[in-house]
């Protein structure tokens, strides 16, 4: 495989803007003692800005090519663990502690899929800051009554506060994407809203309530058995209507039937 084919299939725009960069630093705040997690580091610019000393990075990249880059072109004072893999299929086994920050610029073809694994350890990240297509740092960052609120606002919003910190233009990629990217910050609830054992049932519904956005809640919902009334939650409103705390009580309903 070409590198132009391969950069293509793994979705590697590289950042190449020094003033981004900054930017990213300034808003990341690397500190003494944090340990990194950052995925798909590519050929490490995000990777130098947070090489600081008694920092920890394990990066982790799909292309062998880029992790044998890594390892001969990177020095201290960081303390570096470069693994080769797909994060899609990891375990997530190196998130030993409970302080994590995960940092990225991540693929967009693949980038809703690994936010929504980072759920399940949602208890073991301090904060995430990822560089994502701006479509989808709306649809994360969304609110009741607006077009982005859908399913994955709905999922992020019971675990991680969310903001959009600045967009970053084509230009600032070696390969120019087609769209305007933005950068997020998610930081974990004190408490999350959903439990781990509640986690699957509620996913289901927010997924069932949006099968289509043009049906009302109760149509979306008629294989469930709700009483409406008990829940004060109008039946008639459409999906990207109703607030996290209505999704709550509907799953939580459900759980008792």
């Amino acid at each position: 495989m070409n590198v132009r084919n391969k950069r293509r299939k793994f979705g590697q725009n590289y950042l190449t803007d020094p003033a981004i960069l900054y930017e990213m630093e300034e808003s990341i705040s690397p500190q003494a003692h944090d340990k990194f997690i950052e995925i798909g580091p590519g050929m490490g610019a995000l990777t130098k800005i947070l090489n600081h000393q008694s920092v920890h990075i394990t990066a982790i990249d799909i292309d062998e090519d880029n992790i044998s880059y890594l390892e001969k072109s990177l020095d201290g004072p960081a303390e570096y663990n470069f693994i080769q893999g797909d994060i899609l299929k990891s375990d997530f086994a190196f998130l030993d502690r409970n302080d994590h920050r995960i940092v990225g610029n991540l693929p967009y073809n693949i980038s809703t899929q690994i936010i929504l694994k980072l759920i399940k350890h949602y208890n073991q990240i301090k904060d995430m800051h990822f560089l994502i297509q701006r479509e989808v740092a709306e649809k994360i960052t969304g609110s009741p009554g607006s077009k982005d609120w859908g399913k994955l606002g709905i999922k992020l919003s019971a675990f991680f506060q969310t903001e959009i910190l600045f967009d970053v233009p084509p230009e600032a990629f070696d390969i120019k994407p087609k769209v305007t990217s933005s950068f997020i910050r998610m930081s974990p609830l004190r408490k999350s809203l959903v439990s781990d054992d509640e986690m699957k049932n509620f996913f289901e519904i927010v997924d069932l309530s949006f099968m289509s956005r043009r049906k009302n809640i109760k149509n979306n919902l008629k294989s469930k058995k709700i009483d409406w009334d008990s829940l004060q939650i109008d039946n008639q409103l459409r999906p990207e209507d109703l607030s996290l705390e209505s999704y709550l009580k509907i799953a939580r309903e459900i759980a008792k039937i």
